[in-house]
């Protein structure tokens, strides 16, 4: 399986579960960068989400 990674407009690279915040109180999960809260586009946060380190 390919790893999905994503280049945050910070310049932070998010590769992990642990390197995105999940925004509470709204219905559909929305998913930003750890560093600055920039949005991370939810097509791309699903599937670094359920990626782990090794």
């Amino acid at each position: 399986m390919t790893r999905t990674t994503y280049r945050c407009t910070c310049g932070a690279l998010l590769e992990y579960k642990q390197d995105l915040e999940k925004e509470s109180g709204v219905a559909a999960p929305t998913w930003k960068c750890t560093d600055c809260g920039t949005p991370v586009p939810s097509q791309i946060a699903e599937k670094v989400r359920h990626q782990h380190p090794s």
